[in-house]
């Protein structure tokens, strides 16, 4: 799956760089001196490199957790997230990644200590508040897992911090750390979901609905908190029935008694991110229907929007109670 690895030359004998080329040993090794060299470098052709991507191995610097834009996280509370790896496995059409970065190469910050020390400042800084971290903001948290053992990682880390909560949020199913050890009652496993003819159309490489819904049975039976993400809301002209049919699918499968959140948010992109990717995908129909731009923020004209929404919060709280149902808005 990894043919070409690049290795920045300051983390070329930390342990996790050595487990991960042990992992690829036909790999080609190249040495950086910054993973930026290769990762921003201009004139790539993103959609090229997302069919065969390298890995990049590196140390993040600077800020390792930071506050979460508006309208990213549940309730009240202080919401940070951190990225230990940047790009995605899957390929998504719709995600804000494939017009954030120049690249479409994978990178993983082997610095994982250096992420736990960070947020145990966090923690000790707002002593007493419940602080939410998220770690599926710039890549899926689970779906690398094999290579980056981030779960292996951080579930220990997050199970001898009760007053902090973490949230996985993911498309994966692979679920196989978390079957091995004991539940942490302190962590949502947080699976996405979009109706199955918008999945097959713009989920390029995402398991299938069925096998995801599987996996989170599996999870639930062993009493793991999940949470339900229906984040972005797609539109098409029978969004009706595309969306009855999924969450009458997922409800089958899951008893919303054992759920800790759901949430549901429409399409939204900043603009110099859609500007992008339509660059990109000039002729993915995602991009066909008119958007309206919004404190620079291009999303549905508002009547659709609101539509939309209010459809698919009506059919969710069918299915579960209000309280832990948690919208996202765009900018007014």
């Amino acid at each position: 799956m990894i043919h070409t690895l690049y290795v920045e030359e300051e983390v070329a004998e930390h342990p996790r760089t050595r487990e991960v080329c042990e992992r690829f040993p036909r790999a080609v090794r190249i040495l950086c001196r910054r993973y930026g060299e290769i990762f921003n470098r201009k004139a790539q052709n993103f959609r090229l490199q997302k069919r065969n991507p390298a890995l990049i191995l590196a140390r993040k610097h600077g800020r390792l957790v930071l506050e979460t834009p508006p309208g990213y996280g549940l309730g009240d509370h202080r919401h940070f997230y951190f990225s230990h790896m940047l790009n995605c496995l899957y390929d998504c059409r719709y995600c804000f990644l494939q017009g954030m970065y120049r690249s479409a190469h994978y990178v993983l910050f082997v610095n994982y200590e250096d992420f736990r020390s960070a947020i145990e400042a966090k923690i000790s800084g707002f002593c007493g508040e419940t602080c939410f971290f998220y770690s599926g903001y710039d890549c899926d948290s689970l779906a690398f897992e094999p290579v980056t053992r981030f779960a292996e990682n951080f579930l220990p880390f997050f199970a001898g911090h009760p007053e902090a909560w973490t949230e996985f949020r993911t498309k994966s199913t692979q679920i196989q750390v978390l079957l091995e050890r004991k539940v942490i009652p302190n962590c949502v496993v947080a699976f996405s979901f979009t109706p199955l003819g918008i999945s097959e159309t713009l989920e390029h490489r995402v398991p299938p609905i069925e096998k995801r819904l599987k996996a989170m049975k599996e999870l639930q039976e062993r009493g793991w908190k999940l949470g339900l993400r229906f984040d972005p809301l797609i539109y098409q002209p029978d969004f009706r029935a595309h969306y009855e049919r999924l969450y009458s699918d997922v409800f089958r499968v899951l008893r919303p008694e054992g759920l800790h959140s759901v949430s549901l948010g429409p399409f939204r992109l900043p603009k110099s991110l859609y500007e992008n990717m339509y660059r990109l995908y000039p002729d993915e129909k995602l991009f066909a229907i008119s958007l309206e731009e919004r404190k620079g923020v291009l999303s549905y004209p508002r009547g659709l929007e609101e539509e939309v929404t209010a459809f698919c919060t009506r059919e969710l709280l069918r299915h579960i109670p209000g309280d832990i149902l948690f919208p996202c808005h765009v900018p007014a």
